[in-house]
């Protein structure tokens, strides 16, 4: 059953999540959860756990092809940038142009404790930006310049 996605201006969106210490069926089920909650949402790329009010430090993904998760990521981000329009699940139908690296190597675990790591290039590389960021506290329209900020704030419903 997919979750409620809370919306920017709850304060879960706004706290550091937790990191995962117990590779447990908890943390399986939440992985499963996120997933769903993903897959069932239009314009779905990513989504962490914060954003179904579970401050602990998962995401999952789906983009072209590649889906999965991580759990405790850590993001290296190259120097090459690019600007692109993003949006978020938790800012419905606001899209915004955004500058991030272009390629990603995100290094953590997956839901049973392995080692894992994802390289990735434009789209992809920009969806995990997006995730490992709610993991900090951190909302996409925090890296606009802050005239846009302000212009981005006063369109979220």
């Amino acid at each position: 059953m997919a979750e409620t996605i809370r919306s920017f201006g709850d304060p879960v969106l706004r706290s550091v999540a937790d990191p995962v210490k117990d590779f447990d069926k908890e943390l399986r089920a939440l992985v499963r959860s996120l997933t769903l909650t993903m897959r069932a949402k239009p314009g779905r790329a990513g989504l962490a756990a914060p954003q179904i009010g579970v401050p602990v430090r998962v995401l999952v993904y789906s983009y072209d092809g590649a889906e999965g998760h991580l759990v405790n990521p850590v993001l290296e981000l190259s120097q090459r940038r690019i600007v692109a329009d993003e949006a978020c699940l938790s800012a419905p139908g606001l899209w915004w142009p955004l500058e991030r690296s272009f390629m990603v190597t995100a290094r953590g675990r997956d839901m049973h404790g392995k080692q894992k790591t994802v390289r990735a290039l434009g789209v992809l590389a920009r969806v995990l930006q997006h995730e490992a960021d709610h993991l900090d506290g951190v909302l996409f329209s925090d890296h606009l310049p802050a005239e846009e900020q302000r212009r981005f704030l006063s369109t979220v419903p």
